[in-house]
C-alpha cells in the first residue's frame, strides 16, 4: 500500500501510513477499541487495589500528555533534558564514529529534539543508515517523522507507534552494518528494580552481537535539586501528573474528579528516587465502568504515578554487563549530574 496521506492511509483498520523514505506502523492493538481497554486495563486493576495505590506511567501519555512532557522539557528546573543535550552535543560524534553507520532505534521518541544531535552526527559520516522512532504517541511522532524527513533528505525513517514491549518484539533483523538502540532522557528510572532487568534483557534480545545500546541515566545528586525538578514554579508537572486521571477517564468510562485531587512529587532517599503521587483531598469513589471497577480513596491518600531512580554509574555499569550489554563508554556533564552510556552486546 503507498499512500500521500495521513487521511487516505488511517481509513477503517488501516494500520500503516507509507509513503517515500517513511513509513508509520501502528502495532497491533494500539488503536483503542474495547477488547484492547479491558486488556491494557488489568494494570491499573491491580495497582489501584494494592495498599499503596498506583497507577502504570504509561497512562501519561495519551496526545496531551506527551505534549506537556515535551513543555517540562524546557523548564528551568527541569535540568535532565538541557545536561543531557550538552553531552550529546559534546559527544555525539564520537558517539557514531564508534558505532559507525547503522540502523538507529530510539525507544520512547516524542519530538525527537535531542535526537537531532546524533542524526547530524551520523550524518556526517556519509555512509548509508536508517532511523526507527518508536513512541505511543501516533500524533507525536507522526509530526516529528513529517520534520525530520524535511530536514534529512537522504533519511529513511521507519517509525513505529506502540509500547517499548510490542515495538522490541517487532524488530527484524538489520541490514545495515549494525543495530544501535538508544534510550535516552532517563526513562530508565521509571522502572523498578526488576522491571528494569527485565527491559535490559528485552534490549539485549533485540541486539546482535556487535550491536549497540546507547542508554541515558540521572545521576544521585543533592535533594533540594531533585525535588524542584519535578515541582516546578508554572505547574505544568502538576497539569501532567493530573491528566493521567483525565487519560483514565477517557480510556476506561471514569468518573475521576481533578478537583479532589493535587500533585504531591518527593525524593525518597533510602531508594533512590523520586516518587510522584497523586493525593487525594476528601475521601470520596471513583468508578472506572469500563474496568467494571468500583476505588474508594480516603483523604490523604495517595496514588503513586511515577518513580525515577536516580543512578550510581558503578553500579548501573556492572548491572549492564550482567545482561551482557558491555559498557564500553560513559559521558558525563562537569556537575555529573547525568550520565549517557555506550554499550556494546557481547
Amino acid at each position: 500500500m503507498k499512500v500521500t496521506s495521513r487521511e487516505s492511509s488511517l481509513k477503517s483498520d488501516s494500520t500503516c501510513l507509507q509513503e517515500e523514505r517513511l513509513t508509520i506502523k501502528w502495532l497491533p492493538n494500539l488503536e483503542p477499541s474495547p477488547n484492547f481497554k479491558a486488556e491494557i486495563g488489568q494494570d491499573v486493576i491491580e495497582g489501584l487495589m494494592q495498599p499503596q495505590k498506583s497507577v502504570p506511567p504509561r497512562y501519561f501519555y495519551d496526545d496531551y500528555g506527551s505534549q506537556l512532557f515535551e513543555k517540562i522539557c524546557d523548564l528551568p528546573e527541569y535540568y535532565p533534558t538541557r545536561t543531557e543535550t550538552s553531552i550529546l552535543r559534546q559527544f555525539a560524534g564520537e558517539i557514531a564514529q564508534t558505532t559507525g553507520a547503522c540502523e538507529l532505534v530510539e525507544l520512547g521518541s516524542g519530538s525527537s529534539t535531542k535526537t537531532r544531535l546524533l542524526l547530524d552526527a551520523y550524518e556526517a559520516l556519509g555512509a548509508s543508515w536508517q532511523y526507527v522512532p518508536i513512541d505511543v504517541s501516533g500524533q507525536i511522532l507522526e509530526q516529528s517523522a513529517r520534520q525530520l524527513k524535511k530536514d534529512y533528505p537522504s533519511l529513511q525513517i521507519q517509525a513505529l507507534v506502540g509500547t517499548y514491549e510490542q515495538a522490541l518484539a517487532q524488530l527484524q533483523p538489520t541490514t545495515f552494518p549494525a543495530r544501535t538502540i538508544s534510550f535516552l532522557g532517563s526513562t530508565l528510572g521509571n522502572f523498578s528494580p526488576q522491571e528494569c532487568d527485565e527491559f535490559l534483557l528485552r534490549i539485549f534480545d533485540a541486539l546482535a552481537p556487535g550491536d549497540y545500546f546507547l542508554l541515558g541515566v540521572d545521576l544521585q545528586k543533592q535533594k533540594p535539586i531533585l525535588e524542584a525538578a519535578y515541582n516546578d514554579s508554572q505547574g505544568v508537572t502538576a497539569a501532567f501528573n493530573l491528566n493521567m486521571l483525565t487519560h483514565l477517564n477517557q480510556h476506561f468510562s471514569g468518573n475521576f474528579n481533578l478537583e479532589l485531587f493535587e500533585h504531591c512529587a518527593f525524593y525518597n532517599e533510602e531508594l533512590n528516587q523520586i516518587e510522584m503521587h497523586l493525593q487525594c483531598l476528601q475521601s470520596h469513589s471513583v468508578c472506572l465502568d469500563t474496568l467494571n471497577l468500583r476505588v474508594e480513596l480516603d483523604a490523604g491518600e495517595t496514588i503513586m504515578t511515577e518513580i525515577s531512580r536516580k543512578f550510581d554509574v558503578k553500579v548501573l555499569k556492572s548491572e549492564l554487563k550482567e545482561k551482557g550489554l558491555e559498557p564500553i563508554n560513559v559521558w558525563t556533564d562537569p556537575k555529573q549530574w547525568f550520565g549517557s552510556i555506550l554499550c556494546q552486546a557481547r
